[in-house]
């Protein structure tokens, strides 16, 4: 028989394969997978995770966007459990119509140029889901796990924490990869608040004033956010007016947009 052309990764899907078994055993022991768990996996390419895993969960469904690497995933898979590939993008990928009874236990390598979007995407279902892990591009997991006052806190580090509770778990050099990304990557573990420790009345509002203030965060948050707040409204909240958006915390952030409306 003639042999399989081998898959080349493509630019436009963002793909970079995890071939490291070390990392893979790493992530399996925080992922502590069992059977009878309702498990996703985004984006599972070669199969270097997804087989390890049914291996050890005997059933998973997995989505993945490039079609290409579906029957040859599918034909590995045979032996070990059912695998229940989805070819899709996740981004159009409504949760709740999958036939996976939550608690999901969600797990991807996510391709760099959507894992933003992505990871609010799959928020929208976050009463669904106990825990994500997620290999992400080292910079972004920093900026997720970021404390006020840090180096990468910023917007995104506001409104992960908001909704989850973020957990950075190890480093992934390129060389774990084929082909090597250009950049350093990172495990971190996201579980979505089961009670939101700060609950606000409307949440895009919420993220419109984070927005607004990460969006000048040079000036003062008596300046970035006075079409919301001012400073008399900031330090009746327990906020210095001189702050500025770095030095908020999602606390404050959440008192701020339930004290405050949108502009008209």
């Amino acid at each position: 028989m003639p042999q399989a052309t081998p898959h080349r990764p493509r630019k436009r899907f963002g793909q970079h394969f995890l071939h490291d078994r070390n990392i893979i055993h790493k992530l399996l022991a925080a992922l502590r997978p069992e059977p009878g768990q309702s498990l996703l996996e985004i984006g599972p390419g070669q199969g270097a995770l997804t087989l390890p895993l049914l291996e050890r969960c005997h059933e998973l469904t997995a989505i993945e966007l490039d079609r290409d690497l579906i029957e040859t995933l599918a034909q590995k898979a045979e032996v070990l459990g059912r695998l229940h590939l989805i070819n899709a993008d996740i981004l159009r990928i409504d949760l709740g119509n999958l036939d996976l009874p939550p608690p999901l236990r969600i797990v991807g390598n996510l391709p760099y140029n959507i894992s933003t979007p992505l990871m609010f995407h799959l928020l929208n279902w976050r009463d669904r889901i106990a825990d994500m892990h997620f290999m992400l591009q080292k910079e972004v997991a920093e900026r997720i796990i970021a404390t006020p006052g840090g180096h990468h806190y910023g917007r995104l580090s506001v409104m992960m924490q908001y909704h989850c509770a973020t957990e950075y778990l190890f480093d992934v050099p390129p060389g774990c990869f084929t082909p090597p990304p250009k950049v350093d990557s990172a495990i971190i573990r996201l579980r979505p608040h089961a009670q939101l420790p700060w609950p606000v009345a409307d949440e895009a509002h919420l993220g419109r004033i984070v927005q607004s203030a990460f969006g000048q965060r040079r000036k003062t948050v008596s300046n970035s956010l006075k079409g919301y707040i001012d400073g008399d409204g900031l330090r009746a909240l327990g906020i210095d007016p001189k702050a500025r958006a770095e030095n908020l915390s999602p606390e404050d952030y959440s008192r701020i947009a339930n004290a405050t409306e949108t502009p008209a």
